[in-house]
């Protein structure tokens, strides 16, 4: 079977949300899509709740060791099949039509980012929200990245896995923020595009969120900071080995 769409999931200690989120993909998916769900190793019965969950589409992998968020995004996605790639956290909702809503702007190009609207409120973009006029903006978002200002989400994000080699695997070094790599990849490959309309309903944080908590220290902030700084080498080596590959792949045909 050729797969169309992977939407790839972290899970860990998700039992109280992700049966209704696992429910809300699967009702907007093809059948010639895929779900991938990783456990990170969970310590309450979210392995066992997913991996009971009867629907052909849902691939389920429970990691032998816990490896953090990023570690299992990167996992999910590496094991993913199908030309078009989604990210999805364990505690959202998916707006339905969100998969071809998304699937329209990757055929032009490599990434995309949409909104969110907030859970339990009106179906509109956060204050916070994205503006499709500044999709080509590329310096402009980079900038925003690492200042902190650009909102991008993961779980609104999706690519093509013809660009894959540069964003997989994600860095070793990258402990948090696989969304803002992601966003830095394809800005500095002029390949993203902003979706206005929320493809996903957020869940704001609540108990089971590994979202982090509380004000940063100023120690925190720069060591984040000098990550993403990193991010941006790391970005800039893999496109120009990418370039290279497709221009290869080119000279063949």
């Amino acid at each position: 079977m050729t797969v169309r769409a992977s939407v790839c999931m972290a899970a860990y200690n998700g039992s109280r949300y992700i049966e209704e989120q696992i429910q809300s993909i699967l009702d907007d998916l093809g059948m010639n899509d895929e779900l991938i769900v990783v456990d990170d190793r969970s310590k309450d019965g979210t392995a066992d709740l997913v991996e009971g969950m009867d629907d052909p589409r849902i691939r389920f992998y429970r990691s032998p060791e816990n490896c953090g968020y990023v570690r299992t995004f990167s996992k999910a996605a590496e094991m993913a099949r199908g030309k078009y790639v989604f990210l999805a956290d364990q505690d959202d909702i998916w707006v339905a039509g969100r998969t071809e809503l998304l699937i329209r702007e990757l055929r032009d190009h490599a990434v995309v980012a949409g909104n969110v609207a907030i859970f339990g409120g009106a179906p509109v973009p956060a204050d916070w929200s994205l503006k499709a006029r500044d999709s080509s903006r590329r310096l402009r978002n980079i900038v925003g990245t690492l200042i902190g200002y650009r909102p991008y989400y993961g779980c609104a994000m999706g690519f093509r896995r013809d660009f894959s080699d540069v964003v997989l695997p994600m860095p070793k070094y990258l402990y948090e923020s696989h969304d803002l790599w992601i966003a830095l990849v394809a800005n500095l490959a002029g390949e993203m595009q902003h979706v206005e309309d929320p493809p996903v309903l957020y869940r704001r944080l609540h108990e089971d969120n590994e979202t982090p908590r509380g004000w940063r220290s100023p120690r925190q902030i720069a060591r984040a900071r000098l990550m993403l700084f990193r991010c941006l080498l790391t970005a800039t080596a893999r496109l120009r080995d990418h370039k290279r590959a497709v221009r290869s792949q080119q000279a063949q045909n």
